[in-house]
């Protein structure tokens, strides 16, 4: 059986470090109903799963050192939120020739006639990030958001 949440989580993380790295270094509220879709709460005011799995996986983010923020509006988002440095530097940066080929081949490929500025642009890792959420492949994603932060074999910043 696939760990579907695991999954969304993947893509909970790469939707918020999208919308935080397109803002940086401003900061937002950082809406989990942006990330995981409206959620209504049931008759005792809780909500989903599903949303408590974004509110948590957003709480995580922060425990990881990858975004800070000022506090919480409810259960309902963040408040203040950015990235950090390490998180920014991250997203920055160029993902390897190796990666590159193995996670985005096409990207890598029309990288090679591009001019530097624009072939550095199109290797970054927030590149890739928007490439893997306009797919909507959860494997893609995953794969990104794994290579990106969790892999040991990437380099710290």
């Amino acid at each position: 059986m696939a760990d579907i949440h695991i999954d969304e989580f993947y893509k909970d993380v790469a939707i918020a470090l999208v919308q935080l790295y397109n803002a940086f270094p401003r900061r937002i509220n950082l809406f989990v109903e942006d990330i995981a879709g409206v959620d209504e709460p049931d008759e005792f005011g809780l909500h989903s799963r599903r949303h408590m799995a974004c509110f948590g996986a957003l709480l995580w983010l922060s425990e990881e050192g990858l975004l800070r923020y000022v506090d919480t509006i409810r259960q309902d988002a963040l408040d203040q939120a950015v990235l950090t440095r390490e998180a920014f530097v991250r997203l920055s940066s160029p993902a390897s020739s190796a990666l590159m080929a193995d996670i985005a081949p096409q990207t890598l490929a029309s990288a090679a006639e591009a001019p530097p500025s624009v072939k550095q642009d199109l290797s970054s890792f927030i590149h890739l990030f928007r490439d893997a959420l306009r797919s909507g492949s959860s494997l893609q994603i995953s794969r990104i958001v794994h290579a990106t932060f969790f892999s040991p074999a990437t380099p710290a910043a």
